[in-house]
């Protein structure tokens, strides 16, 4: 007599398989991220030619301290009296510096450059990032 061995009847699998699901993830990312346009934002500047920085008395230094107060050659300067300042930098042959503090909250300073650029100063130099030069 033949004798039969019971086995134990197959269960089905209660975990999900997630690999092809990462696989179609990874695709459809690499696809998206390569049909994105590239970022293009410019910001125009005329950058000058090499040659050793001329100072003279026509440079003057705009400064922002940590709390975002403004100080024209030292002297401290109001909001409201800075276009009027950069108007008489306009008619000159000036320079100007605009020095900030490293605790100045970048939003003042994206304000007051473009009040600068308003003003249309052409002659602008950043005071303080010679550490990043190297």
């Amino acid at each position: 007599m033949p004798k039969f061995v019971s086995t134990a009847e197959p269960q089905p699998i209660g975990a999900i398989n997630v690999t092809p699901f990462i696989d179609v993830m990874l695709v459809l990312l690499i696809v998206m991220i390569l049909s994105m346009p590239m970022v293009t934002h410019k910001v125009p500047v005329d950058l000058p030619q090499g040659g050793p920085a001329a100072t003279d008395d026509a440079t003057h230094r705009l400064a922002i301290d940590k709390a975002g107060a403004l100080f024209w050659d030292g002297i401290r300067l109001d909001d409201a009296a800075l276009p009027a300042k950069l108007a008489g930098l306009r008619t000159d042959a000036a320079v100007l510096q605009l020095q900030a503090d490293p605790e100045a909250r970048y939003d003042r300073f994206d304000a007051i450059l473009a009040t600068i650029k308003r003003a249309n100063i052409v002659k602008l130099g950043f005071v303080g990032n010679q550490p990043l030069a190297d």
